[in-house]
């Protein structure tokens, strides 16, 4: 009996081991070379330039990205079923990101280009211009259920950075601003072909004597896709009980630090003076 036991011990044992082979194999022991590796979590959000020029395997000068077109940033990566990176999809043209179109641009056309003296500095360019840029198709992504959500209501708009509005909507009795004229240490008026929807949202309001007023929660656009207002969210306590009101982009002052790192939007107005303002029900 204690043969019989011990020999279905280590049978055991020799099965369990057998078993955890058959199911470890997928798995490797890999380490991250930042030579020769990327994690594709890296290329989404990175800008994408397009330049007539070839440069497969040299290097460019520090700044020398200023002379190639930023054509978008990089939305989504697309798989084959076999693993293979097929092509990356980049959110072109709009206004503030809003408006913009989906290419998708072949991954095996996309050429890394570092800087000189910097190997880990590198930029996503593409042989194109402008003209290549504003002709090429647009990418849609389509599943049977891609309007549709789970009860059935539809959805086609629902993932858009900003609304669809039309101006005439929210026009109620309002007090119009004029946008103020703010000058700051580090900072300079930002150009809005140089921001992004998402460099607007979420960004503080702020009044002539630098008192928190509020943040931007959305924008609005027009029917042409031509940006129109902020909403911007006043009062309230720890973000409860905040009151949405809707300023048309003209009546704001954007400026950024130097750096980049800061972003600020400024309103000719108090935030008991702003909250007096109707209420925006988008």
């Amino acid at each position: 009996m204690k043969n019989f036991v011990a020999t279905t011990a280590v049978a055991l044992i020799l099965g369990t081991s057998a078993y955890a082979e058959g199911h470890t194999g997928a798995f490797s022991d890999m380490t991250f070379d930042a030579a020769t590796n990327l994690n594709a979590s890296e290329l989404i959000g990175m800008r994408v330039y397009a330049s007539e020029a070839d440069f497969d395997g040299v290097t460019i000068a520090e700044n020398g990205e200023t002379e190639w077109d930023d054509i978008g940033e990089i939305n989504e990566i697309v798989l084959t079923r076999d693993g293979e990176v097929q092509s990356v999809i980049v959110g072109v043209g709009g206004f503030l990101g809003i408006g913009e179109k989906n290419v998708a641009v072949a991954m095996d056309s996309i050429q890394f280009v570092a800087e000189d003296g910097d190997a880990n500095d590198y930029f996503l360019v593409v042989n194109s211009n402008q003209v290549g840029v504003e002709e090429a198709p647009a990418y849609e992504y389509t599943t049977p259920m891609s309007d549709m959500d789970h009860d059935g209501m539809d959805t086609e708009n629902a993932d858009m950075d900003a609304a669809e509005v039309d101006g005439a909507d929210v026009d109620e009795e309002r007090t119009p601003l004029t946008a103020p004229m703010m000058e700051r240490d580090g900072y300079a008026t930002a150009m809005t072909e140089d921001l992004t929807a998402e460099d607007l949202t979420g960004a503080r309001v702020y009044g002539v004597n630098d008192e928190d007023i509020g943040e931007i929660s959305e924008l609005l656009v027009t029917a042409d896709g031509a940006l129109d207002r902020a909403i911007i969210d006043v009062g309230g306590f720890l973000g409860l009980g905040e009151k949405p009101v809707s300023v048309p982009m003209d009546e704001l002052q954007i400026i950024r630090s130097d750096d980049g790192s800061d972003l600020r939007v400024y309103i000719e107005s108090s935030e008991e003076a702003l909250e007096a303002q109707p209420e925006y029900e988008g």
